[in-house]
């Protein structure tokens, strides 16, 4: 099931860049991002309320809220800077740079959560790297 998810993260992780792409023409980056951000708390909450997990609040641990909180903060300066960086340039060069995520992920998953590294994550990496390069080349 997780297969699933994840690949529909990627068909909308896409819409998001072809739509933001139409979207911010003309538009301030960060009033944007803003009005992207205030669709997505309204639909994150509507989830919460519509699973009933609202009372499950009281249960997050100080450790939950102090990451949880980081990395809004995280999320907010990718958005920053993806919005921006989608505003003056192209699509087809700002999302495979935005995707060099993966390979950062894998590296800190190692570095900081002792993630298994394999051989067949560094030929991922160095290919993802490789793709990237080509493309924006």
């Amino acid at each position: 099931m997780w297969f699933i998810f994840a690949l529909l993260s990627a068909v909308f992780a896409a819409l998001t860049s072809i739509l933001a792409k139409v979207g911010i023409e003309g538009v301030n980056s960060n009033l944007a991002t803003a009005i992207r951000t205030v669709v997505v708390v309204i639909m994150a909450w509507g989830m919460v309320f519509l699973t009933h997990a609202q009372g499950d609040i009281s249960q997050i641990s100080r450790k939950s809220w102090l990451f949880l909180i980081l990395s809004g903060l995280a999320t907010g300066g990718s958005w920053l800077c993806y919005y921006r960086a989608l505003q003056i340039g192209e699509a087809s060069k700002v999302v495979p740079i935005d995707k060099l995520s993966v390979v950062i992920t894998l590296i800190l998953a190692f570095v900081f959560l002792h993630e298994e590294f394999t051989i067949k994550s560094l030929i991922g990496c160095v290919l993802i790297g490789m793709g990237t390069l080509i493309m924006v080349v």
